[in-house]
């Protein structure tokens, strides 16, 4: 007894919407998760934008001639809290990021601001918050990257064109970011680990010719 065609694309039409239903809820999920951890990224940020102007007032308290590194933190934060999309906000915390490490630096000169309490506890928060930014950025990545690799893979590169699933930004610092020396916001001065200088060439000990006299 033979299956009647009509049977047979009843279940293949049958399989296929099970796979549209389930790769479009899939999509559905992961994008919402990408929300998610951005707004956890941003719950982070602000956090951190908001012990910015305590740490400058602070350093003020001391240093106030150091005007311009100052100013450009403030301008930095400004940038920050202005960017919109993942990745212009990844570029503007990472010059934020490098006001923040000229502004530790110039404390460095300082030994009563660095034996502040305020100013301890102000690093301390920042180091803290580094490291949930670092560990948000990290799981947002992760989930774009899912995503992504999701709506490119057949069958679901069909189901994203379809529903116009777009592809998501992740969260990444600039590559001079990447590979500009790494600032401790401990409750010491910040150390910068510094790049160990190529050896210096060794004499040469092969004579030299004498010209004939």
């Amino acid at each position: 007894m033979s299956i009647s065609p009509w049977i047979i694309a009843a279940i293949i039409i049958g399989l296929l919407l099970i796979i549209v239903v389930a790769s479009y809820n899939r999509f559905v999920l992961l994008r919402g998760r990408i929300d998610n951890a951005w707004a956890q990224i941003q719950v982070q940020l602000k956090r951190r934008w908001d012990l910015i102007p305590n740490l400058v007032e602070t350093v003020k308290g001391y240093a106030a001639h150091e005007s311009k590194t100052l100013e450009a933190v403030i301008a930095a934060r400004g940038a920050a809290v202005s960017a919109t999309t993942p990745a212009q906000s990844a570029q503007a915390e990472a010059g934020l990021t490098g006001a923040l490490r000229q502004l530790l630096a110039v404390a460095e000169s300082y030994p009563d601001l660095k034996a502040n309490q305020n100013f301890l506890s102000l690093q301390g928060d920042l180091r803290d918050t580094e490291d949930k930014i670092s560990y948000a950025r990290q799981f947002f990545n992760d989930t774009v990257m899912t995503y992504n690799i999701a709506i490119a893979r057949f069958p679901g590169v069909i189901i994203a064109r379809l529903f116009n699933f777009q592809s998501r930004e992740s969260f990444e610092a600039p590559q001079t970011e990447q590979d500009a020396p790494k600032v401790s916001f401990g409750e010491t001065a910040p150390s910068v680990a510094a790049v160990p200088s190529a050896p210096e060439p060794e004499p040469s000990s092969a004579p030299t010719d004498q010209a004939e006299a």
